[in-house]
């Protein structure tokens, strides 16, 4: 009976051993590729909105700013983007990202290219919104609508749909933009991706509250776990 019980115990050991392995295994075949948005000094020339356009815009900026904090959204995407890094990766994911320093000169062209050469199984990217309105707040998460990337557009709605629930579930935070999802066909780094992609706007830098808010810890803590959660769902 004692050698029964003892085998038993072995056995059960290493069907959990085995179970997480599994697991970690998938992960580990997933690409997830970040994009912190912006950088510190802008690039004012331009470059086609998609493959094949004649229309232009400028190859990148330097994005808004909180009115409270007065921290500067690039500042604030790469610091919610190596959290994100670190929490994927501990989830088994290969983790990739455009830039973690803020003194680059990386197009949004070459933002998007570098994320397909890596075949990464979803492109976040992340930014954080602004209004013209201080009342402005919420979370909303973008994705792509364009004939350029007709191929991407449906995976890449369900993607984002993923992301903003489970960001919604662990932040409280309101859905901006009426249900928080908006579809867009005029973003360079969405037109030139051939992966799945998103672009999580966090919460108004315009709304001293929020903006406030997303430089805490424990808030950022949130907005990640969020993201993570939804990205697993996603993947999984």
């Amino acid at each position: 009976m004692k050698k029964f019980i003892l085998l038993l115990l072995v056995g059960m050991v290493s069907c959990s051993i085995f179970g997480t392995n599994v697991k970690r295994t998938e992960a580990a075949q997933k690409v997830v590729c970040i994009d912190p948005g912006h950088q510190s000094k802008q690039n004012s020339q331009t470059e086609p909105i998609a493959p094949g356009l004649k229309t232009k815009k400028m190859k990148t900026t330097s994005g808004t700013r909180g009115v409270a904090t007065k921290k500067p959204e690039y500042v604030l995407n790469l610091e919610v983007s190596l959290k994100l890094r670190d929490a994927l990766k501990k989830k088994g994911y290969k983790v990739y990202m455009t830039r973690t320093k803020h003194n680059v000169n990386i197009s949004n062209i070459q933002r998007a290219t570098y994320c397909n050469n890596k075949k990464a199984n979803l492109t976040v990217r992340i930014h954080a919104d602004g209004s013209t309105s201080r009342n402005a707040e919420g979370i909303q998460v973008l994705y792509p609508s364009a004939k350029a990337t007709q191929k991407i557009n449906s995976t890449s709605r369900k993607a984002a749909v993923n992301v903003l629930n489970e960001m919604i579930k662990t932040t409280k935070a309101k859905k901006s933009a009426g249900d928080g999802l908006t579809p867009r066909s005029d973003l360079t780094g969405f037109n030139w991706s051939k992966t799945p992609t998103i672009l999580v706007e966090l919460g108004f830098m315009t709304n001293p509250a929020e903006d406030r808010k997303m430089s805490t810890k424990s808030y950022q803590a949130k907005l990640v776990q969020g993201m993570t959660n939804g990205v697993n769902k996603y993947l999984k």
